[in-house]
């Protein structure tokens, strides 16, 4: 018995634990699509939500790791609102340039229109 309480905190030890984000992704949508007049979590037919629905864009905001769900989401929503797909990838560290690149290649191949955002241009909003 002893031995199995060793390996099960061993193993819970071991397992790595995800920190939360400091700043939740509707905040950074909450400052981003207000400050453009847009309309946040704008409900499609089947159920999904545009992040920011604006005159020209449907925009989706993800984390700088999420940057390809960012792509797909968006190209979805252009396609279900006659919109442009765009992305504003949430930059939380130097770290996260590496996804703003892969962003940039891949949102440009694909037509979608693109921005990031850092903690520092929430608080200044």
């Amino acid at each position: 018995m002893k031995k199995l309480v060793i390996i099960f905190l061993v193993l819970f030890m071991a397992t790595p634990v995800f920190a939360a984000h400091e700043i939740l992704e509707k905040e950074y949508q909450a400052a981003w699509c207000n400050a453009r007049g847009g309309i946040q979590e704008y409900l499609l037919d089947d159920g999904a939500r545009v992040d920011c629905l604006l005159p020209e864009y449907a925009v989706e905001f993800d984390f700088g790791p999420k940057w390809a769900e960012c792509i797909g989401q968006a190209i979805f929503y252009g396609k279900q609102t006659n919109r442009t797909p765009a992305c504003v990838l949430i930059l939380e560290s130097e770290a996260d340039m590496v996804f703003v690149e892969r962003l940039r290649i891949t949102a440009t191949a694909a037509g979608v229109k693109w921005w990031t955002m850092n903690k520092g241009e929430l608080e200044t909003k």
